[in-house]
């Protein structure tokens, strides 16, 4: 009975890589539904509102599903 290898944790660059995809299209979707709508906050705020919501969506989300496929990736 073969006891099956954990994979290989990514080098630090692709988990760059794996990060930006995560975060970058949820910026730009979060930025164009909220944008009209908090245009006329400081910017400090903007990006507090921003980040409040990108965050956890990115970290929760985005980013386990992008290491799951980059790790499916990596077995093939």
């Amino acid at each position: 009975m073969s006891a099956r290898q954990p994979a290989a944790a990514p080098s630090i660059h692709r988990r760059a890589v794996i990060t930006w995809l995560a975060v970058y299209p949820t910026i730009t979707a979060v930025l164009g539904l909220l944008g009209p709508t908090t245009a006329h906050l400081p910017l400090v705020l903007r990006t507090l509102i921003l980040t409040v919501i990108v965050v956890p969506i990115a970290a929760y989300v985005f980013i386990p599903l992008l290491m799951k496929a980059n790790a499916a990736l990596v077995r093939r």
